[in-house]
């Protein structure tokens, strides 16, 4: 873990017999979604944790590769200095 290893959770009864389970993790990633129960809100949120090294690895894989596709865009002449696509 990093040197920020606070997990939040917060469970609370949401619409009908649903219960929202909002979760952040130590990389600030956030989720939010609804379960039947608590004990499946639980089961959830321990699988969601779980996974937040997971995650993070593939969020700075997708940033690597977005950042390799708009070098070769900028070599090709797509782009000339805009992100946005408008160029």
């Amino acid at each position: 873990m990093t040197e920020n290893s606070k997990l939040n959770l917060t469970i609370e009864k949401a619409h009908g017999n649903m219960y929202k389970v909002e979760m952040r993790d130590h990389h600030c990633n956030y989720c939010c979604v609804y379960e039947p129960s608590v004990k499946q809100a639980m089961q959830y949120a321990l699988y969601w944790f779980e996974k937040s090294e997971e995650r993070e690895e593939a969020n700075k894989i997708h940033g690597r590769a977005v950042q390799a596709m708009q070098k070769l865009d900028k070599e090709s002449g797509i782009l000339k200095g805009h992100y946005d696509g408008l160029d």
